[in-house]
């Protein structure tokens, strides 16, 4: 989890002078956006793909390695909708990314598509009636996560609750899910902001999503309902106090609009793409239809009952179940590497029975987050002591080069730093796993986590083949008992990660 401040899509600078803010128009029964021209077609689209897809109950299976692909493939589902879009993010931010993902909303809405939004409460640094603007359409719902420290808390209730309920506080919703018309998921790594999807001018994620496209649709929906009918989750309304009387929301919607519009924000070299995205995903072979997939969530108020900041819960438990069932090999990816007693005695025993176990994490360098770095570092050398191979993701990897593949940003050769934050592993070439889950003890015990188990050998292979390239020396390090890679950060990184030793490992 970054420890940055989250911010929601919109609150969109309301300051700025170029929002009309005359009462002419108190609310947004009547909707005001021109919507793009793209006829609702998403269920046809999805026969063509495989017409016998609900007979065989399979399910489509496609992953997203590039962060240019995974965004516009939402942007082109947000358009074919015909009838829901239920979105549940743990970050959801006002830049670049967040703000065109907010106009894409905003025009289903106006064709009639009804809209549910849930995001976590954590470090919301935004007036939170803003965020009434998306809410106050007639067909978006926004509905907060545990709202125990931001959104319509004053200082004195923040201060109470992190003096009295400093688990409550630390347990939050760290789900990532797409759901389109109930048939179709976006699920992985990726929050909504400039970083994750290759966006980003000087420091960019390396993540992982899947589009999964058939039965299992029906897993995840049911996740995002136990969610939304949760008392943890509030709507926005019951939080906060409408603003005066005559507050234009259009006014709001319209900027949002005029800046999705704006070719400096949204570059035509990828707009224009987005009605290509369906022919691009059945022409790369690459859409497999499987028998099975698994999605595992955790329920919204885990570990309630747990004392202090142990727990555990469904996605802990699978994670191990996968591991102890290995049988030759284990590949990794997780930006946090944060081992716990238990952690350390399960690889230990994977690699005494003969597998081979191999964690790519992120390198001092190239990490976002000195906290869990810290708290790797503490544990470094243990981990090493049980066999396991890890490896530290260096900032100028060479593969940024070949999965940002943004014609605008060829064209202007900038390629920015690179963080793993992709949460990914493969089991003997045979079990690919894409979601939330960090291995660090707050994914194990505060953090609601989720994650597709994907039971495939030709996808597994696929993602275990780019793993196996990103443990080359042109991409990371490779971390022993004599060497690691720390004196490659700037000295000042060096210091702030020293100084970090204070913070509790439990919560990192």
């Amino acid at each position: 989890m970054r420890i940055t401040c989250l911010i929601l899509t919109c609150s969109l600078l309301l300051s700025c002078s170029n929002i009309d803010t005359e009462p002419d128009l108190p609310n947004s029964d009547v909707c005001v956006l021109k919507t793009d021209d793209h006829p609702a077609q998403l269920s046809t689209k999805l026969n063509e793909l495989n017409p016998d897809r609900d007979s065989l109950g399979q399910t489509g299976v496609y992953v997203f390695e590039e962060g240019e692909e995974a965004i516009i493939t939402r942007a082109w589902l947000s358009q074919q909708a015909e009838q829901t879009i239920d979105i549940q993010y743990f970050i959801f931010s006002e830049d670049n990314i967040g703000v065109i993902a907010c106009d894409y909303m905003l025009q289903a809405a106006c064709r009639g598509i009804k809209i549910r939004l849930i995001i976590d409460d954590l470090m919301v640094d935004v007036h939170p009636e803003y965020v009434l603007a998306l809410a106050e359409h007639n067909n978006i719902e926004v509905k907060i996560y545990n709202p125990n420290l931001n959104i319509g808390k004053n200082l004195a209730g923040k201060v109470k609750n992190l003096i009295t309920d400093f688990r409550g506080i630390n347990q939050r919703m760290h789900h990532k899910t797409f759901i389109v018309d109930q048939e179709v998921v976006i699920t992985g790594g990726r929050n909504i902001a400039d970083e994750y999807f290759d966006y980003d001018h000087e420091y960019n994620f390396r993540d992982r999503d899947v589009l999964l496209i058939g039965d299992i649709s029906d897993d995840v929906q049911a996740a995002f309902e136990d969610y939304w009918t949760s008392d943890l989750t509030v709507a926005i309304e019951d939080l906060v106090s409408y603003p005066k009387e005559g507050y234009n929301y259009n006014a709001v919607h319209q900027w949002v609009h005029r800046y999705a519009q704006d070719t400096a924000n949204y570059w035509p070299q990828i707009r224009e793409t987005v009605p290509y995205v369906f022919d691009h995903i059945k022409n790369t072979n690459k859409l497999y239809w499987i028998d099975s997939v698994v999605f595992v969530s955790d329920p919204p108020g885990k570990n309630d009952g747990s004392f202090g900041l142990k727990g555990g819960s469904v996605t802990t438990a699978e994670l191990i179940r996968l591991v102890n069932q290995a049988e030759t090999s284990i590949y990794i990816q997780t930006p946090y590497l944060i081992m716990t007693d238990l952690g350390m005695d399960l690889f230990s025993s994977a690699v005494e029975r003969g597998v081979a176990v191999h964690i790519l994490t992120n390198s001092l360098s190239s990490t976002d987050n000195l906290e869990a770095f810290s708290g790797y570092r503490r544990n470094r050398k243990k981990l090493l002591a049980t066999g396991v191979n890890i490896y530290e993701y260096k900032p100028d990897a060479a593969i940024r080069r070949d999965l940002i593949k943004s014609e605008l940003q060829r064209r202007l050769d900038f390629v920015p730093i690179f963080g793993l934050h992709a949460k990914s592993m493969v089991v003997d070439d045979a079990i690919g796993v894409i979601g939330t889950f960090n291995l660090d003890p707050r994914s194990a015990n505060l953090n609601t986590e989720c994650f597709a188990v994907i039971y495939d050998e030709q996808i597994a292979s696929e993602m275990s083949d780019i793993m196996k390239v990103e443990l080359e020396t042109q991409n990371s390090w490779h971390t022993t008992g004599d060497f690691n890679p720390d004196g490659e950060a700037s000295l000042g990184k060096r210091i702030k990660v020293s100084l970090r030793r204070v913070v509790p490992k439990s919560i990192l």
